[in-house]
């Protein structure tokens, strides 16, 4: 009866074992063989991507809860509803589209990221459509064209003017270096036009009707746009020649077959924000509350800000194209720069044009420095063993600069490859174009130049002014000359942003 037992209980311990051995082999083969790398969705890494970027941070301001919101929300609620809620909602916005707006879960997977997950997103979205979807409208309704269309920004760059993809496509409508050039969108060390709001968004606009010619479906276009149209072709092709976007989605690279869904999706969000209690940031400005005006000669913020009283860093949202707080010549054969101002400010601007500009001329140190920096377009092939940084250093340009202008996704270049470069006419430029020619220019003047710690301090007109270097700061540069943060500030006219370059020059105090 013991013998028994014990060899019971011993068969039943090794079958236990056995069991557990088999199972531990069961999911570890299960894991080697089933388990997915799970990663995240594309088009929600890129809204990840621009979340983080703090041009949309510091541009707006958090929304106060409204105490009275239509459905008696908590402030802190996040709502969710029942499929044939989001259905319903779909359906009357798809009445009076000629989008195919439908629902099913993939467009659910979108709602849900923007409701839930970017929420804050949003939030800003919002509070930048009101400055932007207005103009959209207006290029959208001269082409005649679906004004949906406009929610494709959100997409596509979260309505951030400045926003550059991986892949070096820029600008609220995300152009690529050579489509954008196909459409009249010059990038220069000193402009990027596809981050002009009014050009880019007619470009946008005539490249989506050049699509909608190709295809005749607005969905087929929304893949086009996103993909191209080869990757389009390749989809219908492999799919047996079928025609509609949901029938060739299957074939399309991850990245497309999320994007019409995305699309969907931003159109429900923001026609439904208040439904899941998300609501506008304070806007910086409106579209009702700014206007344009062409320049005629080159001109900088920081002279801008000096006669219209208004800081640099304001001058710098609404003008995202200029890269380098800089406005250059007009091209001979080419139409004027324009310049966005808050509307109170284009009078004055237009009133005191010529004295602007005559105050530009009296400004030796920085009219002789616009003189230098004309550019010319250069090509270069590059030499065996020759480095993007190498080349980047021999045209005094960044290696953001080269993969931009060149659409390069990396820093990676072979020999034999011809790459376009911008550069100053004037090849003798060595440091930042707008203050690098400052000693020589100084010189010239009826002011004696005052240098001091090796030229790092000029005297020019009635200013003195502070060459700067690497390092420098503004709070260092306050203490060595005994100033305040706030006085330096004001001084120089910084608003809360304001970037500093070794070369530039900022004022430290009277000339004398």
């Amino acid at each position: 009866m013991v013998r028994f037992n014990f060899l019971g209980k011993f068969y039943i311990h090794m079958l236990y074992i056995l069991l557990a051995v088999n199972t531990g082999l069961q999911a570890q083969y299960s894991t080697f063989e089933v388990t997915p790398s799970f990663k995240d969705d594309p088009i929600a890494e890129m809204l990840d991507s621009l979340d983080a970027v703090n041009y949309l941070d510091r541009s707006l301001a958090k929304p106060p809860f409204p105490r009275y919101n239509k459905y008696h929300f908590s402030e802190d609620s996040v709502p969710r509803y029942d499929e044939f809620v989001y259905e319903a909602r779909l359906a009357k916005l798809d009445a009076q589209s000629p989008f195919d707006l439908q629902y099913n879960p993939a467009v659910k997977g979108y709602i849900e990221l923007y409701t839930v997950r970017k929420r804050e997103l949003v939030s800003r979205i919002m509070a930048l459509s009101q400055l932007y979807y207005p103009i959209f409208e207006q290029a959208l309704d001269r082409h005649n064209m679906p004004l949906e269309l406009k929610h494709l920004a959100v997409i596509e760059s979260a309505l951030n003017p400045v926003a550059k993809s991986r892949a070096a496509a820029c600008g609220l409508w995300q152009f690529m270096y050579y489509t954008g050039k196909m459409y009249n969108l010059n990038v220069t060390s000193y402009v990027d036009e596809r981050s002009d709001v009014y050009k880019s968004t007619e470009a946008a606009c005539q490249y989506l009707k050049y699509l909608y010619g190709l295809f005749g479906d607005w969905q087929m276009v929304l893949a086009a746009y996103n993909g191209g149209p080869g990757t389009v072709n390749k989809a219908i092709r492999r799919s047996g020649g079928k025609k509609t976007y949901w029938e060739i989605r299957p074939f399309l690279q991850k990245e497309t077959q999320g994007y019409a869904p995305a699309f969907i999706a931003a159109n429900y969000v923001m026609n439904y924000t208040a439904e899941h209690n998300i609501y506008s940031a304070i806007p910086k400005k409106i579209f009702f509350q700014v206007d344009t005006v062409a320049v005629k000669q080159a001109i900088t913020f920081g002279q801008l800000s000096s006669v219209l009283n208004m800081p640099i860093d304001e001058i710098q949202y609404l003008n995202p194209c200029y890269k380098k707080n800089f406005i250059p010549s007009p091209p001979s054969n080419g139409e004027p720069y324009t310049l966005c101002l808050p509307s109170a400010k284009i009078g004055s601007f237009i009133t005191n044009e010529q004295a602007i500009y005559d105050y530009l001329k009296r400004d030796t140190v920085t009219s002789k420095a616009i003189l230098a920096s004309q550019e010319q377009m250069k090509t270069h092939t590059v030499r065996k063993g020759e480095k993007i940084t190498t080349i980047a250093n021999k045209y005094r340009c960044s290696v953001a600069d080269i993969k931009s202008w060149n659409s390069l996704k990396s820093a990676y270049i072979k020999p034999g490859q011809k790459l376009t470069i911008y550069m100053p006419a004037n090849k003798s430029l060595t440091q930042n174009p707008i203050s690098a020619p400052i000693k020589a220019v100084a010189s010239t003047t009826a002011t004696k130049p005052v240098t001091t710690k090796a030229a790092e301090v000029v005297v020019a007109g009635e200013y003195k002014y502070h060459i700067l270097k690497a390092g420098d700061n503004l709070w260092s540069i306050s203490k060595e000359y005994n100033l305040t943060l706030d006085e330096l500030k004001k001084m120089n006219n910084f608003g809360s942003y304001y970037k500093l370059l070794p070369g530039d020059k900022i004022k430290v105090g009277k000339g004398g």
